[in-house]
């Protein structure tokens, strides 16, 4: 059973929120079932953004806290400011171009994804928001099992003045139809090579997101065996499909996003705002969920997980729009752009919860 959803903030709670960045949300809808899971029978789809109709209900998806998980490869958290690098796998994206705010545009783009993509990616951190700031109450250098963190601890960073560090698009040979995971890190590493990140302490605070275009199916988006809209994972994970991929480059951190219009509503278009202001609602809902679940889990399941294994944005996705904790519009210095909450252990005493803002943790 779905839990009773938080009350709307009205009156001066809406100000408060304005204040700090937010604005206003479509009506509060009812809590919708969440999946908790890595994927269906794929471990390696760490974080997965499940479709609507493949979300099912767990039992205390939401009353249960993160716990830390010790870390992988000595890699819990992300502690510095993140870095954020976008690659546009394959030739289908297109002609290259670039608009009057510097951002890369492509001919084979007919949603608007890739500039979408950059400006959430660069509005993070900026305009005074504190959605970044629920992230940050996370940590590494805990014991194992921990729910929270001492001030001394190694959090999560803020990503001030923007997290994108870079564009690429790798044209050098089509995406395939249906990547694996193992082709997928593959091509992470290849950015990483690309963008100079060369050494293991490069790549610490790095995050590469792999767009695939449109019409692709990155280890089977879009197809019976895939009800999810992404997931991220890491390069040296024996359980990708394909196997763990070698980097020269120390560990790389990664996410799968595919072309999340492609599945329309199911992945989240309109989930927040109506007719064309929500095409793109489920673009900036599943890549934002993707990003803060490789902060506070950079090498799964070394970094913030629940007993189900579920991570921060998980025990929040399809939660509905507005109040304390669902899916509702975040302004950030380049744009309004439509985010879910994400889970904190400190809220309500330490209950834990969805929140939508958080006051950045030093």
């Amino acid at each position: 059973m779905s839990p009773t959803p938080r009350k709307v903030l009205t009156g001066l709670s809406s100000l408060v929120l304005a204040a700090a960045g937010f604005a206003a949300a479509a009506p509060a809808q009812a809590d919708q079932p969440v999946s908790e899971f890595a994927g269906p029978s794929h471990p390696y789809r760490h974080g997965a953004v499940p479709t609507k109709e493949a979300s099912t209900a767990t039992a205390g998806k939401r009353t249960s806290n993160l716990k830390f998980g010790g870390s992988v490869d000595g890699i819990g958290v992300t502690t510095g400011a993140p870095k954020v690098y976008v690659i546009f796998w394959g030739s289908q994206w297109g002609t290259q171009g670039t608009d009057a705010n510097g951002y890369t545009t492509l001919s084979g783009d007919p949603s608007g994804e890739a500039v979408r993509a950059q400006q959430l990616y660069k509005g993070l951190g900026t305009n005074g928001e504190t959605w970044s700031g629920i992230l940050t109450q996370y940590c590494e250098g805990v014991a194992t099992g921990s729910t929270s963190c001492p001030s001394t601890a190694s959090h999560v960073g803020y990503p001030t003045g923007g997290a994108l560090a870079g564009v690429w698009v790798d044209e050098s040979a089509a995406a395939p139809s249906q990547a694996t995971g193992n082709q997928l890190a593959n091509e992470a590493i290849k950015g990483a090579g690309h963008f100079g990140n060369t050494t293991a302490a490069s790549n610490r605070n790095a995050q590469y997101i792999v767009l695939s275009p449109t019409g692709t199916h990155p280890d089977g988006f879009n197809t019976t065996s895939g009800s999810f809209c992404a997931w991220h994972d890491w390069n040296g994970d024996t359980t990708l499909s394909g196997g763990a991929a070698a980097s020269p480059y120390g560990d790389v951190a990664f996410s799968n996003n595919p072309y999340v219009t492609d599945m329309g509503s199911s992945c989240g278009q309109n989930y927040v705002n109506s007719g064309s202001a929500g095409l793109l609602d489920g673009v900036t809902i599943v890549y934002g969920h993707e990003y803060a679940e490789t902060l506070t889990d950079q090498n799964p399941a070394g970094g913030w997980t629940d007993s189900s294994g579920a991570e921060n944005g998980d025990k929040c996705a399809w939660k509905g729009t507005g109040g304390v904790g669902g899916a509702q519009n975040v302004t950030f210095a380049t744009g309004s752009f439509a985010m879910q909450g994400t889970w904190a252990n400190d809220y309500n005493g330490g209950a834990g919860g969805c929140e939508i803002s958080h006051p950045i943790v030093p």
